[in-house]
């Protein structure tokens, strides 16, 4: 049943799309919501869902050049865990110091970490994506985001 690495991954995703989607049915409704807090969540459950399904339904065999490629250095998995870092503090400082901030800070900080030296862009596209995603979820769609220490 389970003879291709696709179909152990695939299987996996479908329990996480599970236990992901029953999550995204318990959330509370909002009577006076448009759209409701649950529709995203609950499209990305299922999304996953039909990409597990997918990745068991592919009959392609693995090669030996893929199974060398699927191989990680220690040296990147250093990279992942710092990176992994860097989301937990971002996660636990965002309701403390703000949606803006903490993102522009996250965004500039992740990249800067993982090699990129242009500051002034980095800079640039840290605070112009932050702005905008505050803008998008606070004013079109009316969700708030965490406003921290800048009283908006």
């Amino acid at each position: 049943m389970l003879r291709r690495i696709n179909q152990k991954i695939s299987v996996f995703l479908a329990i996480l799309a599970g236990f992901y989607l029953v999550l995204s049915y318990n959330l509370p409704k909002y009577p006076n919501a448009i759209i409701d807090a649950d529709v995203v969540p609950k499209g990305l459950g299922f999304l996953l869902l039909f990409f597990a399904v997918l990745l068991y339904l592919d009959k392609k065999e693995e090669t030996e050049a893929e199974k060398v490629k699927r191989t990680i250095s220690k040296e990147n998995v250093l990279l992942l865990l710092a990176v992994l870092v860097f989301i937990l503090i971002y996660i636990f400082l965002l309701e403390i110091i703000g949606f803006l901030i903490m993102t522009a800070l996250f965004i500039f900080g992740c990249s800067l970490f993982l090699g990129y030296r242009k500051h002034v862009t980095n800079a640039i596209v840290s605070v112009a994506f932050s702005l905008v995603i505050y803008g998008l979820f606070n004013y079109l769609l009316k969700i708030n985001l965490p406003a921290g220490i800048i009283p908006l």
